[in-house]
């Protein structure tokens, strides 16, 4: 089936540039001798995640226990939570999941532990937990390092509590002004991470995991510093218009999503059958992965989304409402993929313009 006898809103991904992607992510990693963790967040396929782990990836990270409940149930068995995982009820599914599988999760506060120990002691299985530190995102993670030292004493005496090493995110480097500014916070990032290693080391709980996680600096060719042993990148496979301003490349957008034009109320105005339910309302405004409206009309360089509806897109451009006609169809490149893909239920892997494969989006909604 050709891609335009699709119905839409459909979310295509374009294999040849998806094999692209992930060939040179994990040529990146192995360059910089350090495992490849990718975080299946954004696209969450376990069809993807099987490709990134073929292609040499030693882990996959997810966000919820929902996407490593269901990443398992397809064969994937080294997983990671990035993310604290906090409740009774969350837990014991993870200790559900530690008879079949290996799987990690966060921390990042003394109550937490103790909640842990207590479920996990009551099923007789030891929890592999990793400690966030926070990097400058000014998100979740561990700030001062006498709170890391307590943690770190506190986990010496569990019985049921494995320490399995440190994580960081460093979303922040998506608001960097240019390409060395960016690089610079990542060096400074890293640099805290592992001065966070260092302080386990010499209370003698070494990490065996050493785990960073962005995507700006590594397809822009940043540095790893010795002392990293893993890298979490999420976006590349895919990627989106704000990654790949940051990179000056659109030919890296593995994903569209094909929409249809109903209708030309005015001289300038174009209205598109995909709408935030299938495209999201977010923007990036600011630094090197900056975009334009809320998404890009793949072929047409000037045009993109200015404004989304629940179930309408609104771009005003007249060069663009000029060149197409009622009951074309166009593609958009998302701003921000990893929203767009929890919308769908399925995409369609393409070549040539020619559909390949439904892939299923299993994750979609597990969010608990």
């Amino acid at each position: 089936m050709n891609i335009y006898e699709l119905d839409t809103p459909s979310l295509l991904i374009d294999e040849i540039i998806l094999y692209k992607n992930i060939e040179s992510m994990q040529d990146y990693a192995d360059k910089n001798k350090v495992a490849l963790c990718p975080h299946t967040k954004t696209h969450k396929m376990p069809y993807i995640a099987k490709l990134q782990i073929d292609a040499g990836a030693t882990s996959i990270a997810v966000a919820k226990v929902g996407e490593a409940e269901e990443m398992a149930k397809y064969g994937i068995s080294n997983i990671f939570i990035a993310n604290e995982i906090v409740g009774e009820k969350k837990l014991q599914r993870i200790c559900d999941l530690s008879k079949n599988i290996n799987i990690s999760f966060g921390i990042d506060s003394i109550e937490n532990i103790k909640e842990i120990e207590s479920v996990f002691s009551k099923n007789n299985i030891i929890a592999n937990v990793l400690i966030e530190i926070e990097v400058g995102e000014n998100r979740s993670g561990v700030i001062e390092e006498s709170d890391f030292i307590k943690l770190i004493e506190l986990l010496k005496k569990s019985s049921y509590i494995k320490f399995c090493g440190i994580f960081s995110h460093d979303g922040n480097t998506y608001g960097a002004k240019d390409v060395e500014t960016c690089i610079n916070i990542s060096i400074g990032a890293q640099q805290r991470t592992i001065n966070f290693a260092n302080i386990a080391k010499e209370l003698q709980m070494p990490c065996e995991r050493v785990s960073y996680g962005s995507t700006p600096p590594f397809i822009n060719n940043g540095p790893i510093l010795d002392g990293i042993t893993e890298i979490r990148p999420g976006t590349y496979a895919l990627m989106d218009a704000s990654q790949a301003n940051s990179i000056n490349n659109y030919e890296t957008c593995a994903a569209t999503v094909l929409s249809t034009v109903i209708s030309k109320p005015t001289k300038d105005r174009v209205i598109l059958d995909v709408g935030a339910k299938a495209l999201t309302m977010q923007e990036r405004v600011s630094g090197i992965c900056s975009s334009k409206g809320k998404g890009l009309i793949l072929g047409y360089p000037n045009a993109y989304i200015n404004k989304v509806f629940d179930e309408h897109a609104i771009i005003n451009d007249a060069n663009f409402r000029s060149s197409i006609n009622i009951g074309d169809k166009v593609r958009i490149i998302p701003v921000h993929i990893c929203p767009v893909c929890n919308l769908y239920d399925e995409a369609y892997l393409i070549k040539n313009d020619q559909v390949v494969k439904r892939v299923p989006i299993s994750c979609r909604g597990k969010l608990q």
